[in-house]
């Protein structure tokens, strides 16, 4: 605990140095970037958590009971979604300025003209507000409900989360697909992929995999998940291992289809994502996201290593950062952006995002002592 306390003030220090940087990007960078890095990591932070509470969502949707001594860390990473709803109602400012179908020009333009509607700035916001609630919907009975349990130890929530959890993959669906479509695919409006929603749905997956893992070797780090094998750490290995693999596939069927078809509409947005500096970022998101993991965990000793574990996970959230990077500072035009705004807004983010998780770290018991399956996830072994 005491290295914990020790990092707190640098944390604290980093985030506030970033605040600093970002407040001087609009003026000194323009709009375009500072929407343009606004957006990202907003997307980050909101796929994070919402993939941590899917997976929450899983457990009671399946009855799955190796995983209820794990819980409460995706429970708390899901909390994330408070602050990172609170900064999609900042982005939705960039909407005049990144997007073009919320423009006014976008009337007159000969494929936009006929999604004007959708893309005014009226609905996307509307439907951004009815998606932001809905996942709070999702908070408040998963998290809100299990917390709450750990008190009255009824048993009765088990059951009001298993009939909720199938109409929170419903929302699920619905606000990932927003969110892919929206947000990320909304800035070149003239491309499309019918599959595009499914890839940014396995990076959220995968994030939230990646961070569960790391905030579950940490708190065993802490002595603090007593009980916890290295059974638990085998499955999160293997979903991770999976999850990648799946990544990958959608990746690359969307890229495969569209360069055999090499329809200009289509083409257009890959041709500027792997030229110039672009292209090298394509390569390492190959690597970090795929190549390196899937050797790494290929074994079956490897996916129940702790300290592999860790550093794949770690891996995965940086390559996740990388991904969100690559879908949208491309809409800048040039090559990559990276110096003190990009820099600044990293800093401000992760310290950020870093202190918050922290906090909820607290939040409740470190297992939901009141499950009534508890024990049985404790004796899990394969």
């Amino acid at each position: 605990m005491s290295q914990n306390k020790n990092a707190s003030p640098l944390i604290w220090a980093a985030t506030a140095l970033g605040a600093l940087g970002v407040a001087g990007t609009y003026a000194a960078a323009g709009p375009e970037r500072f929407w343009a890095n606004w957006l990202l990591w907003f997307v980050l932070m909101f796929t994070l958590a919402l993939g941590s509470l899917f997976i929450v969502a899983l457990e009671h949707l399946v009855s799955a009971r190796w995983s209820v001594a794990l819980r409460r860390v995706p429970e708390r990473l899901a909390t994330l979604l408070l602050p990172a709803i609170l900064v999609g109602l900042i982005a939705l400012g960039a909407v005049p300025v990144l997007y073009p179908g919320a423009r006014p020009e976008a009337a007159h333009h000969p494929i936009l003209a006929g999604k004007a509607f959708w893309l005014s700035l009226p609905f996307f916001s509307a439907r951004s507000l009815v998606a932001f609630g809905l996942c709070l919907l999702g908070l408040a009975v998963l998290v809100g409900g299990s917390l709450k349990q750990d008190g009255t130890k009824d048993p009765a929530f088990n059951l009001r989360a298993r009939k909720f959890a199938p109409a929170f993959m419903a929302i699920f669906a619905l606000v990932i697909t927003l969110i892919a479509f929206d947000w990320i695919s909304g800035l070149t409006p003239e491309w499309y992929s019918d599959i595009f929603g499914v890839y940014v749905f396995a990076g959220a997956f995968l994030s939230g995999l990646a961070a569960t893992a790391l905030s579950v070797l940490y708190l065993q780090d802490q002595n603090r998940l007593e009980g916890v094998k290295g059974d638990h750490l085998y499955n999160l290995g293997a979903f991770l291992f999976g999850f990648t693999v799946f990544w990958s596939y959608i990746g690359f069927a969307q890229y495969m289809l569209m360069w055999y078809a090499n329809l200009p509409e289509e083409v257009i947005w890959y041709k500027v994502r792997l030229t110039g500096g672009w292209h090298g970022v394509t390569l390492a998101l190959a690597l970090m996201h795929f190549v390196v993991p899937f050797f790494a965990l290929v074994t079956r000793d490897a996916k129940g290593d702790s300290r592999r574990l860790g550093r794949i996970a770690a891996l995965m959230l940086a390559a996740h950062i990388l991904d969100l990077y690559w879908l949208v500072l491309p809409i800048l035009g040039g090559g990559p952006p990276l110096s003190w705004p990009e820099l600044s807004f990293a800093l401000l983010f992760l310290g950020g995002s870093t202190l918050w998780i922290g906090r909820a770290m607290q939040a409740g018991e470190d297992m939901p002592v009141g499950d009534p399956f508890l024990q049985e996830g404790l004796e899990f072994h394969l």
